[in-house]
């Protein structure tokens, strides 16, 4: 049955320019395009199933798609649903641990040198790619020690009550587990802006389960984290930041179109932080920066140009006195995620990427900044430059 509340595949026009703009099309024959496996195979999946087309799995939901549409149309959430409605589940030890994120994470920091030695030796990563399929090329995310929620409760909580104005800080696994230095430095940035900060508790926003088809898991972790959320930001003049594209992504959009639940009680609280400085400096709460002599290049991520956000990086970025910023002309960086960390789309994912990959070796900057921490790990292990976020950026800025 069609249901009449889901048929955004009726307005497609056919024009095929998601095609033309979609990453993955266009460097393999595998994925014939988002027109073909989204709007015109939805149609006869809804008819019959087992005209479902293996080539769905080849998309990454970069939504670069969705941007080109002049129609509107839900094509990635089209082919992100379809996976789970038809395809049948298979449990694989390696998607349950990649999409796992708090799972792992929060065992891996209490024995982080370890675990940061032995994922990188060649015989670990030739066993990780003969049985797990993790493939060997591909490097893994460091994790750092304890995590940023015990750094945070132990060193900076206390100081934050003597700011009249606070945020909320969905840190996300990334800063918990890996980097607690952007944690340390959004710290930074807003306290020099005379705004506190405060945490609550938080999952995984779901992104990685989404990917790998845990579905009733993204559900449950958005539905603990859409009741929490709510629960600390009572005033409506509240605000909730948060320093990942794609978590912020998932929070506002993810949850409502893809898992179909109700967030909005917050939808209009949530900002990327960039959005939210940007809004600040607006108002006229732009404190003096010292001048960072840095050449830069930016790369902006997919999920944070699908929400229109690209622009207040930029401004913010322009604002720091001594930046050099050479704004890339950006494709999606090709890992996707977890999809990077499968060695049957890697090479798919180092193609899609390797546009980008040329664009930064021109440029030669000193560093390049991006807002995703994902596209952060695919850039440092294809290129031989250190990534940074804007937010670290600033926080050089506003040091004292």
């Amino acid at each position: 049955m069609i249901d009449l509340e889901n048929i955004s595949f009726d307005h497609c026009i056919k024009c095929t320019v998601c095609t033309i703009y979609c990453p993955v099309a266009r460097v393999t024959h595998h994925f014939p395009g988002p027109k073909q496996s989204g709007p015109d195979t939805e149609r006869l999946r809804i008819k019959n199933p087992e005209l479902l087309d293996d080539s769905l799995r080849y998309c990454t939901n970069c939504k670069r798609c969705e941007i080109a549409c002049p129609s509107n149309v839900k094509i990635a959430d089209i082919i992100q649903s379809s996976k789970w409605k038809y395809f049948k589940k298979k449990f694989r030890i390696r998607d349950y641990f990649l999409s796992h994120t708090d799972l792992m994470g929060s065992v891996a920091v209490n024995y982080a040198t370890l675990v940061n030695f032995f994922t990188g030796l060649p015989p670990v990563k030739f066993l990780l790619d003969a049985v797990f399929l993790i493939p060997s090329k591909r490097t893994f995310p460091k994790y750092a020690r304890g995590t940023f929620r015990k750094w945070f409760r132990k060193y900076a909580q206390k100081k934050q009550a003597a700011f009249g104005t606070r945020v909320t800080y969905f840190h996300g696994c990334f800063v918990n587990y890996n980097d607690h230095s952007l944690g340390k430095d959004l710290v930074t940035v807003l306290n020099a802006m005379n705004i506190g900060v405060d945490i609550t508790r938080e999952r995984c926003c779901g992104v990685p389960l989404i990917a790998n088809g845990y579905i009733g898991k993204a559900r449950k972790n958005a539905r603990y984290n859409i009741a929490s959320l709510q629960k600390a930001v009572v005033d409506p003049g509240s605000r909730i930041v948060t320093t990942s594209s794609s978590c912020a992504f998932a929070l506002k959009y993810e949850y409502a179109n893809l898992l179909e639940m109700d967030n909005s009680s917050i939808f209009n609280q949530l900002n990327y932080i960039t959005r939210f400085i940007y809004d600040q400096f607006q108002a006229g709460n732009a404190p003096p920066m010292k001048p960072v002599t840095i050449r830069a290049a930016y790369h902006s991520p997919c999920h944070l140009e699908r929400m229109g956000g690209v622009i207040h990086t930029i401004d913010v970025l322009r604002r720091v006195p001594g930046l050099e910023l050479q704004i890339l002309h950006s494709e999606c960086c090709g890992i996707a995620g977890t999809y990077g960390f499968k060695k049957e789309y890697y090479d798919v994912s180092q193609k899609v990427g390797g546009a980008l990959f040329k664009r930064i070796e021109r440029v030669r900057p000193d560093f390049v900044i991006t807002d995703c921490e994902t596209c952060k790990w695919q850039i440092e292990m294809s290129t031989p430059y250190k990534v940074l976020h804007p937010v670290n950026i600033l926080a050089r800025a506003f040091e004292r």
